[in-house]
């Protein structure tokens, strides 16, 4: 019962990592030139943060997805997904000279595009168990599931290299200099959409749903139906531990970074410095995650060491940060380079802890299909993240409260971990059956 891998199964890869890195890019357009957005399109603060946020409200029909994944399989959800994609992009692009209308199709454009969350989020998994061999999967799933950061983390250069902030009062009022701006925030949204329909003709042109033979016995098992894996999912108290462990602090850093510069704000950093810092810690993240997902194909059945590595490492660098805040009562020294240093190594920590997390989940509750059990934690961490911002809505002249939510919930994550009692129920299929 030994498995077959086919040498496409790189080239469906490559087309769901552009087309997670294209969700990721178009997802945070707005935020690193918000200031040239308000004077060409005429946005105000909640605009901004509602583009920001229809990212997490795209995730309310999640379950629609993995619902759709688990019967039709990839390429109909594949199709689906980049095709509003295609949609939203579009919309942002319409010509219309009503500024209000304008913002209506972008706004509408924004939500189209997070609709297409669920999809390049969850399906890593599914993809990595589907076309990959067992001492390949984690490889798989992280280079799949970290591109859509990295696309986020791209905005923060492609941006503000193309667009103009506006400079100075007198610029403000020159008619000239905001039809400057807005003609190169256009240049943007047509190259965004016509990357998006490059990856959505090529989908479309070739993007199997599975290979003619399966890479492994656990690939070609029977999965749970729609129903009993929820079932299962909620009746696993191993899961539901490690679905905290996930859920918590990803949500809280999701939360915290996306408003990364008002919280430095008070602490005299600049606005570029906030977005160099989110750039770094998303690469720096993508990097190591892949390297840390390699190494654990490598040497089987470490994923809950790797996580507890991460963790302790997330642990101390957000203590780090939060005490470095409190430069008045601590005496630590608040520079630059340790603000740099503790946010990036922060954002290394976590981000690379993704794809482990992931790989984790589908050993603990196989045979429940890969997409809904990861579609069940990034939905969860999305409402932590909401329930993190509707606070921020309320308590927002003081930050300490913020920070300190940062390691306490790295240290909480730490200690579920610990408890934690791993099981690799699909890697002992493979390993045992197909010998």
């Amino acid at each position: 019962l030994s498995g077959r891998v086919y040498g496409r199964r790189w080239l469906v890869l490559l087309l769901f990592s552009l087309l997670g890195f294209a969700q990721g890019l178009v997802w945070n357009t707005w935020g690193p030139i918000q200031n040239s957005a308000r004077l060409a399109f005429g946005f105000s603060g909640w605009d901004i943060a509602l583009l920001v946020f229809w990212g997490p409200i795209g995730f309310a029909p999640c379950f629609f997805f993995m619902w759709l994944m688990d019967k039709k399989g990839l390429r109909v959800t594949v199709l689906l997904t980049s095709s509003l994609m295609v949609l939203g992009a579009g919309l942002r692009c319409v010509p219309v000279s009503d500024l209000e209308i304008r913002k209506k199709l972008i706004h509408g454009g924004q939500l189209l595009n997070g609709l297409a969350g669920p999809t390049v989020m969850n399906a890593a998994p599914f993809l990595s168990t589907t076309w990959f061999s067992p001492d390949e999967r984690a490889t798989a799933t992280a280079i799949a599931s970290l591109l859509n950061y990295l696309g986020s983390a791209a905005a923060f250069l492609v941006g503000p290299l193309v667009v103009p902030p506006p400079n100075g009062t007198a610029q403000l009022a020159a008619p000239s200099n905001t039809q400057h701006i807005k003609d190169r925030i256009e240049a943007v949204l047509y190259a965004e959409f016509g990357m998006v329909s490059l990856i959505f003709s090529a989908a479309l042109a070739y993007f199997p749903s599975r290979p003619p033979f399966p890479p492994s016995v656990a690939a070609a098992s029977q999965r749970l139906s729609y129903r009993r894996s929820f079932c299962r999912l909620l009746s696993n108290f191993r899961f539901l531990m490690i679905a905290l462990a996930y859920a918590i602090p990803l949500g809280v850093f999701s939360g915290w970074s996306g408003v990364l510069d008002l919280i430095l704000t008070p602490i005299h950093v600049s606005q570029v410095d906030a977005g160099w810092i989110g750039f770094w810690s998303i690469v720096g993240g993508c990097v190591v995650g892949i390297a840390m997902a390699r190494f654990a194909d490598f040497i089987r059945g470490m994923l809950k060491f790797i996580l507890l590595l991460l963790l302790s490492g997330a642990t101390l660098a957000s203590t780090w940060f939060t005490l470095t805040c409190l430069t008045s009562v601590t005496h630590l020294p608040l520079t630059t380079a340790t603000l740099y240093t503790s946010c990036i190594l922060l954002g290394i920590f976590l981000n690379s802890s993704v794809p482990i997390f992931f790989e984790l989940f589908v050993e603990t509750v196989y045979p429940v299909p890969e997409g809904i059990s990861c579609g069940v934690v990034t939905f969860l961490s999305n409402v932590f993240m909401g329930v993190l911002l509707f606070f921020l809505t309320f308590y927002h002249t003081e930050f300490s409260w913020f920070n300190w939510c940062l390691p306490g919930s790295c240290l909480l994550s730490l200690l579920l971990i610990l408890c934690f009692r791993e099981s690799y129920d699909r890697l002992y299929l493979d390993v045992v059956v197909s010998v």
